[in-house]
């Protein structure tokens, strides 16, 4: 049986780039999520203002861990995904890290 899939990614901006980070999600990335099957749960910045300059927080959502490793690939190997990321970062890098971790939910959560 499978079973749905949840992923939190956290991005570790390069010092100074997180307003190109925010505008890449705005104008490209969350339509190209859409279009490859990538569920958004949500989007959060820390409440601290020096880790909100630093990190963007989301949590993902898709069908199954399957899924989730097709949609991904669908999203790499998209053109315009490619071609955004290319743009956004003519003056450098944007995201000097990336964190993913599949999570379950409990038994008790709203979610499961």
């Amino acid at each position: 049986m499978s079973q749905r899939a949840f992923e939190m990614r956290i991005y570790h901006a390069v010092p100074g780039r997180m307003e190109a980070l925010h505008a890449r999600f705005r104008d490209h990335t969350c339509d190209l999520f859409a279009r490859h099957g990538i569920g958004i749960v949500g989007f959060w910045i820390p409440q601290d203002p020096t880790a909100a300059s630093e990190r963007l927080i989301y949590l993902l959502s898709y069908p199954d861990r399957q899924a989730a490793d097709q949609s991904w690939q669908a999203f790499r190997d998209d053109p315009d995904w490619q071609a955004a990321k290319a743009a956004s970062e003519e003056a450098g890098p944007i995201v000097a890290k990336v964190e993913s971790e599949f999570l379950d939910p409990t038994d008790y959560s709203p979610l499961g």
